[in-house]
């Protein structure tokens, strides 16, 4: 497994760096080839967080996990990768992959997952309006997201908050 650490907003000391590679090579059980598992370690606030990614496929296995405590914050991603792994075991079975290892993943934590439903409905009118009036706009009905026509390009966008608290917009291309 290549393991590609940096930091950001942070300066990892060795031993940090060796108990983050030891901790994330426990996930090496999981797949047959060489795998390339990128981490990121930042400092936000006052808590450590480690946000790691892992291409299989075509498809993309993320964890990200914050804690006081940079090797809690580890343990935490570790965990929750395995238990992704374990998750979607049978859609990735279905699929016909060669990447990861089915027998190494438990199948006693795996829950039928029920249908997917939509259970609630909106509709509602675009309005055109501004990248700003969209903002207002999302803040005043407390959503994470807010879809409208964009004054100026006449193509609906969707608005989001970011976990960093600022904003973004998806826009058709």
């Amino acid at each position: 497994m290549n393991i590609i650490l940096s930091g950001k907003q942070i300066n990892l000391s060795q031993k940090q760096k060796e108990t983050i590679e030891t901790k994330l090579s426990r996930l090496e059980k999981y797949f047959d080839k060489d795998m390339t598992v990128r981490a990121t370690a930042s400092h936000k606030k006052d808590k450590s967080c480690i946000e790691v990614t892992i291409p299989v496929n075509k498809s993309v296995i993320r964890a990200e996990a914050t804690d006081y405590d940079l090797y809690c914050a580890v343990d935490e991603v570790v965990s929750k990768l395995a238990r992704q792994l374990r998750k979607y075991k049978t859609k990735l079975k279905n699929r016909g992959t060669e990447t990861i290892r089915f027998e190494n993943i438990d199948d006693s934590s795996i829950v039928e997952n029920e249908e997917q439903k939509i259970i609630k409905r909106k509709k509602f009118d675009f309005l055109p309006m501004s990248e700003d009036e969209a903002c207002l706009q999302m803040e005043m009905i407390g959503h994470d997201f807010f879809v409208f026509i964009n004054a100026d390009t006449e193509q609906v966008n969707v608005l989001y908050k970011r976990k960093d608290g600022h904003y973004g917009i998806i826009e058709p291309e």
